[in-house]
């Protein structure tokens, strides 16, 4: 899913009004999209106030967080 909400969320609520696909709903520390029923369409980064929504390729998303080096 290349849209994510990070920390910065203040649970505003813009974006889930905004969201066309009603992807997004409000979790208890900030907003969550619902990646079964987002369409990817930006509208949610867009509208952020506060700039909790950002784009995220797929490889960083699927990146594992350690940095080991590939085996020779």
């Amino acid at each position: 899913m290349p849209y994510k909400i990070t920390d910065l969320c203040q649970l505003c609520g813009v974006c889930v009004a905004g969201c066309p696909s009603g992807a997004i709903t409000e979790g208890e520390t900030k907003c969550e999209i619902d990646v079964n029923v987002c369409i990817e369409c930006g509208t949610c980064e867009q509208n952020c106030p506060s700039g909790a929504i950002i784009f995220v390729e797929q490889e960083e998303e699927a990146a594992p967080s350690g940095t080991s080096q590939p085996s020779r």
